[in-house]
């Protein structure tokens, strides 16, 4: 669960057809301190299942990725495909969140090469981190010094 309106916003970007919100929303991404604020890492956005993007026409959080890369002129790279359709994470146990993500993201078949690089991994919403973790695992995998986790929202217990 989302507090308001941050809830109203992803579930418009994410379920209602709203791909403009993405452009504010990672305007407000872009205004988050990090810590050991490098200008140079690469924005990575989690990738979602093409039955997914073919049926939303877009995934959300590539989306807020571009954005932020925008706002920042930090480079943005598409490095993670996700290769499993898997089930829906909305309905899950944190173990089953878990199970349902493992293995599941793979270098990207163009645009692949990230070793050495910080990156900044964009999603629209943490939940259990299931989802995250994963990617990050991947990115750690293919070569990445550092990964920090960029999201617009939190769901909250």
């Amino acid at each position: 669960m989302l507090a308001a309106p941050v809830e109203d916003l992803v579930h418009a970007l994410k379920y209602e057809g709203w791909p403009e919100l993405a452009d504010t929303m990672g305007r407000e991404l872009a205004k988050i301190r990090l810590p050991d604020d490098d200008r140079s890492s690469l924005v990575v956005p989690v990738p979602t299942t093409s039955k997914r993007r073919r049926l939303r026409g877009y995934n959300q959080a590539e989306l807020l990725a571009e954005s932020l890369a925008a706002c920042t002129g930090r480079p943005l790279r598409r490095a993670l495909e996700r290769r499993s359709e898997g089930r829906s994470q909305t309905a899950l146990t944190p173990a089953e969140r878990r199970e349902n993500v493992r293995g599941v993201f793979v270098p990207s078949a163009t645009e692949g090469d990230i070793a050495g690089a910080r990156v900044l991994l964009v999603d629209d919403v943490l939940t259990t981190g299931a989802t995250a973790s994963e990617a990050a695992t991947a990115l750690v995998a293919m070569g990445a010094s550092c990964v920090t986790l960029v999201a617009f929202a939190r769901a909250l217990p």
